[in-house]
């Protein structure tokens, strides 16, 4: 474990450190990585013994918030909990993972061995680890947004003892093994998004056919050399699904042109929203979240993309994709070439172990109150009360009020808050 750094931002107290865990938690032998684990108190009771909530950040491949201030969720909870926030294994400063790394393995095969390492039940080991040797042993508590929801029920099924209340926004996972059912409802409500889009603003159906038509005659270079192709354009659309999602890509486009050429604002710009260099991991790990037991998730959202021609590159209006990653994305865009070999073999992999213990999750008690966006465009509603009814002492919030990102109203989290309290509160014993 490395040094403790301290320092003050207005309104919160922080303190950070380097600690050391297994690479292969089944395997210690394999070596070690670090984790990055930053607290924040408010700065008058900083020194007291508060109680501890966790942030389980989205993703995969996500890394902690660097909050600028005390505002939403996070200022709720610094009234009453220290609160920690870990760049997830891989991510952030902790022992990141990115294009360089992984082009120093000598086989795709070594590449998909240490891949596998970076999955959901490795994430809880790491933070019950954190939770026994940092923070004392005593329970704590959970914010799971989106995939931090994954997080929530692996760690359900795996270490419930070390919690005492969960709090999910817009993250319940299907139970059962099947990327191809969940891309199967993703596809419908993708579409309906993009028609919402153009709904709000039917004059960029034009603006977005002259865009593809000119990619469809080539050469056209993002700023790091990467050709600009038009299914690339369509992934842009994965912003469709936060609230201000909409307006991101309208504005994006309405810049689109310099005179008769594609403008270098506009070309910067794509490249940042598509490029993956802050989060490679998500490309990289996004199909293995769904591979839990039974079956290879066989690049799932590229096959059910061939059963919706409306999505074609050469359709009109022209429909944007989501959170899918297509395998073509290795081929085209740089960061992400590094990991082609090995994220091919993850697609295989028809072992994994699995993430959810169903027995456990029905008999769970410790206190669970999850908000389910009736139109996330990521997490499927059907699939989110499924899963709630058949894990233990959950209660539910079912709300139209709030896209993906709603957690960033802090009605969200006070609402879980109170649906906990209104239960008896979370699990306080050690």
């Amino acid at each position: 474990m490395s040094g403790i750094v301290t320092y003050t931002i207005p309104g919160m107290r922080v303190r950070e450190q380097l600690v050391d865990v297994p690479l292969d938690w089944s395997d210690p032998g394999r070596g070690t990585i670090q984790l990055f684990v930053r607290d924040i108190a408010d700065p008058v009771r900083a020194g007291e013994d508060l109680p501890c909530l966790v942030y389980l950040q989205g993703g995969p491949g996500g890394k902690g918030p660097r909050p600028l201030d005390r505002n939403g969720w996070l200022g709720v909870a610094l009234k009453t909990h220290r609160v920690v926030l870990v760049d997830q294994r891989g991510t952030g400063r902790s022992t990141r993972i990115d294009g360089r790394r992984m082009s120093a393995f000598a086989t795709a095969r070594e590449g998909a061995d240490f891949l596998a390492c970076f999955r959901a039940d490795a994430i809880v080991a790491d933070h019950e680890h954190l939770r026994r040797t940092v923070y004392g042993g005593r329970r704590w508590s959970t914010l799971g947004q989106s995939y931090g929801g994954f997080l929530t029920l692996t760690y359900l099924s795996r270490a419930p003892e070390g919690l005492s209340a969960c709090h999910v926004a817009g993250g319940l996972p299907g139970l059962d093994p099947s990327a191809a059912e969940v891309y199967r409802r993703t596809y419908p409500r993708v579409e309906a998004k993009n028609a919402l889009f153009y709904r709000r603003y039917p004059h960029a159906a034009e603006y977005v056919a002259r865009i593809a038509d000119r990619l469809a005659e080539g050469d056209v270079r993002l700023p790091d050399g990467d050709l600009l192709t038009v299914r690339r354009l369509q992934s842009l659309g994965i912003d469709l699904g936060m609230k201000p999602g909409h307006e991101r890509l309208h504005w994006l486009l309405d810049e689109a042109f310099n005179g008769g050429e594609l403008s270098a604002t506009f070309l910067h710009q794509v490249l940042a929203r598509t490029s993956y260099s802050d989060n490679p991991l998500f490309a990289a790990m996004q199909e293995s979240i769904y591979g839990h037991g039974a079956g290879a998730t066989g690049w799932a959202a590229q096959a059910e993309r061939e059963r919706h021609p409306q999505f074609a590159e050469d359709a009109r209006p022209l429909l944007f994709t989501g959170e899918m990653i297509y395998p073509w994305m290795f081929e085209e865009i740089t960061e992400l070439r590094p990991f082609r070999g090995a994220v091919d073999l993850l697609a295989a992999r028809d072992d994994w172990p699995p993430l959810y213990d169903l027995d456990r999750l029905a008999a769970n008690e410790v206190p669970v109150a999850a908000a389910v966006y009736h139109d996330d465009m990521y997490v499927d509603a059907g699939l989110q009360l499924d899963t709630a009814a058949r894990v233990g002492n959950t209660q539910t919030w079912v709300t139209n009020e709030y896209e993906h990102d709603g957690i960033g109203d802090e009605r969200v989290f006070t609402r879980l808050g109170q649906l906990v309290r209104d239960t008896g509160g979370g699990i306080t014993s050690a």
